[in-house]
């Protein structure tokens, strides 16, 4: 008779709710002065309304405001607490953040028409995808071996969330289809250890 030893976590992955800076178009990256828009808010709330009848274990959230107040209103919501993370932080975008998306490159982004062209790309004092799926990969994978068969609810970016799928899909980020990850958005993943 054979035993399975390896542990599987379920994750439930939240993208934060619209901030002001997604409504005009900024890059936000790790600068933290964005805070959710009112629709933002209105957003969190319904999405929690989704998520209750889940079966949430523990709701971790991006230390950033944005990840942080849209994970604050989903435990209220769902009479939990929440736990953050700096390595659920959005993709580092050095001296990009602050200015236009529309600003961009794919030099600096290495995504082009929709896909990840260069995973090592990355604006001036900032992170490439593959240091951004290290980063964030490596915490999910402690997570899974250190709470086994539990469902986690992450509240992150659409950076991240794209890495933690991708992690969970057993593919890199180079090629990645870079797919719309929409605010308030619903992701699931299971991630196995042995």
């Amino acid at each position: 008779m054979s035993h399975d030893h390896s542990k599987i976590v379920r994750l439930t992955l939240v993208r934060h709710g619209q901030s002001t800076w997604n409504d005009s178009a900024i890059v936000q990256g790790q600068r933290d002065e964005a805070r959710l828009t009112e629709l933002g808010r209105r957003q969190a709330r319904d999405v929690a309304q989704v998520l209750r009848p889940l079966g949430i274990d523990a709701i971790i959230a991006s230390d950033l405001a944005r990840a942080l107040e849209t994970a604050s209103i989903i435990a209220a919501e769902l009479s939990m607490v929440v736990e953050s993370a700096p390595a659920l932080r959005e993709r580092s975008f050095g001296i990009a953040e602050g200015h236009p998306v529309a600003r961009l490159s794919t030099s600096e982004t290495g995504i082009a028409q929709g896909h990840v062209v260069d995973a090592l790309a990355h604006p001036v004092g900032g992170e490439s995808l593959d240091a951004m799926y290290e980063r964030t990969t490596s915490f999910v994978r402690r997570l899974a071996a250190e709470r086994d068969r539990q469902h986690l609810l992450l509240v992150t970016h659409g950076g991240t969330i794209r890495a933690i799928r991708a992690l969970g899909a057993g593919v890199a980020m180079s090629g990645l289809a870079w797919d719309q990850v929409d605010n308030c958005s619903i992701w699931t993943v299971e991630i196995g250890t042995d």
